[in-house]
């Protein structure tokens, strides 16, 4: 008897099951409002020179004070990083006319004024991360998707070894601790220290959530559990515009989005342990219990299994012995998934955080554009749930993925200026359709991976693949500053990754309808 026989006589999908993926959504709800928080954390608000005060600024308005100190950008704006060494008193009589040289501008010397109409402060404001500290800003994000790679590795093995719910609740404690403790940073070094460490605890509750709600969860209603869960990111997605868009304060910002995961602790504590994994560890009496508790709680009274049962189904995983990400490369067909997979979500995440950190770029209000990109990921994902279904896993994924950079390339071709057709309103949509087809690639490849790896190796799998993912998603922001090289740089590298990374998922095997591989043997006969 397999697993899966088991929960189709406990009710496969009833009650249970219900109440264990709504106490899973809840952390889920908070994950994008740490993954994205970078677009209003670091937001840099428009910005000129601080000009010191002169006797001879005393008759002149602000406005002339700055046309007589600070040089104009082509498009009329005041530059952002420089300022003239001395006043230009003859732009007062002509301010079409030319600086009479170059070597008198010079960068900041005084520090910034920034525009607080939007934002009451940022971390930008607050330590001067602009101009040549512009790279520092981008590196918040950076720091903080390593150590979201880090956790990757970490929270995969041990979620492995010592059970799902003790690692995801070990996850959101540190997930307060460190969050609340960057809400409380009085230098830049401190707040990169303790997002890096809010990343390294927030990936044990990505990593975890889905495999742990699939494991209590029938062949039949996998697919709707994995969409389920993910919806649940974009609630996520539209609550962090909503709750930004409220408080304006960096500082509050963080314990806003940090004080739901003292609720989701709670609601996780009567959360079971997975069954599935427990009957892998031969932890069998453990899961006795909890299978009862499933049956009851779905109207069959009537179910027994005894332990010797369980121990039967139990894998031939011998007795302390352990699994390590190093297990996914020791077999031909498993290495191949891991590179494969790998190379997926590297190209998966790139893309999407490449997409979800460039809100300025769709020509609508952030806030705005922030709800609007957690609305279209909804309706993406019920596409999403119909195809994985029809089409299958791997086809869905590959061209979910393509279709991505596809978008970010078409929207290097479309003129961002006024031509003699009008594409102002083309652009918009364009990155709005790849936003969804991101979302979409996303989703898929949670589900996807779930189901590509055994029990006995499946949060070390997760792990691995998170570990290159969130690799993606660190490199991501920085490539933001190739804009420098050439404006569309960045957009083409997008593409170009999401491309390649989407053909890859080809080689993978299917996984629609196919049970779920519960030790490496399983793995390897099937293919």
């Amino acid at each position: 008897m397999k697993f899966e026989d088991l929960l189709l006589e406990i009710g496969g999908f009833g009650r249970f099951q219900i109440f264990i993926l709504f106490s899973l959504c809840l952390p889920r709800i908070n994950l994008p409002m740490h993954f994205l928080l970078h677009n209003f954390l670091a937001a840099t608000p428009s910005h000129h020179c601080a000009i010191p005060h002169q006797e001879a600024f005393v008759n002149l308005t602000m406005e002339e004070v700055l046309l007589i100190s600070i040089p104009q950008e082509p498009d009329g704006t005041y530059s952002s990083c420089e300022m003239f060494s001395q006043p230009q008193f003859h732009l007062l009589l002509n301010s079409s006319l030319q600086p009479e040289n170059d070597s008198i501008i010079q960068h900041c010397q005084h520090g910034w004024v920034y525009d607080h109409s939007q934002f009451t402060s940022t971390i930008s404001t607050q330590w001067d991360l602009v101009c040549e500290q512009r790279g520092l800003n981008q590196a918040t994000a950076t720091f903080f998707f390593i150590g979201v790679t880090m956790g990757a590795v970490i929270f995969g093995y041990l979620s492995d070894r010592f059970g799902r719910k003790a690692m995801l609740l070990l996850s959101l404690v540190f997930s307060v601790i460190f969050g609340m403790l960057s809400a409380a940073s009085v230098s830049y070094s401190m707040l990169a220290i303790t997002r890096t460490l809010t990343g390294v605890a927030l990936s044990g509750v990505s990593l975890i959530i889905l495999p742990f709600g699939m494991e209590w969860v029938d062949i039949k209603h996998r697919t709707f559990s994995g969409i389920l869960t993910s919806i649940f990111w974009s609630i996520g997605n539209m609550l962090l515009a909503m709750v930004a868009y409220l408080v304006r304060e960096w500082h509050w910002l963080l314990v806003a989005v940090t004080g739901p995961c003292l609720l989701s602790i709670v609601c996780l504590w009567w959360v079971p342990e997975s069954a599935r994994w427990l009957i892998a560890n031969g932890k069998v009496k453990q899961a006795q219990r909890h299978l009862l508790q499933c049956a009851r709680m779905n109207g069959r009274k009537d179910f027994t299994v005894s332990p010797e049962a369980l121990r039967r189904m139990s894998t031939n995983k011998k007795p302390g012995q352990s699994y390590s990400c190093i297990s996914l490369f020791r077999t031909p067909v498993l290495r191949k998934i891991s590179l494969c997979s790998g190379a997926v979500w590297f190209g998966v995440a790139f893309s999407y955080y490449g997409m979800s950190m460039n809100l300025t770029g769709f020509g609508l209000n952030m806030y705005l554009s922030q709800f609007v990109l957690g609305i279209i990921e909804i309706p993406a994902k019920m596409i999403m749930y119909v195809l994985v279904n029809r089409v299958g896993r791997r086809q869905s994924q590959a061209w979910a993925l393509i279709l991505t950079g596809l978008s970010i390339g078409a929207n290097v071709i479309i003129p961002k200026s006024e031509t003699l057709f009008s594409f102002t309103s083309l652009r918009p949509v364009v990155a709005i359709m790849g936003k969804g087809f991101s979302e979409a690639a996303f989703t898929t490849v949670f589900l996807y991976t779930s189901e590509l790896y055994p029990t006995i190796l499946r949060q070390n799998g997760m792990g691995y693949t998170s570990f290159v993912a969130r690799l993606g998603g660190a490199l991501a922001p920085l490539v933001f500053l190739l804009d420098e090289v050439w404006r569309s740089l960045p957009e083409v590298t997008y593409c170009g990754v999401a491309v390649c990374c989407g053909s890859v998922a080809f080689l993978l095997p299917e996984t629609l309808n196919v049970r779920l591989p519960e030790g490496i043997e399983d793995i390897e006969k099937a293919q």
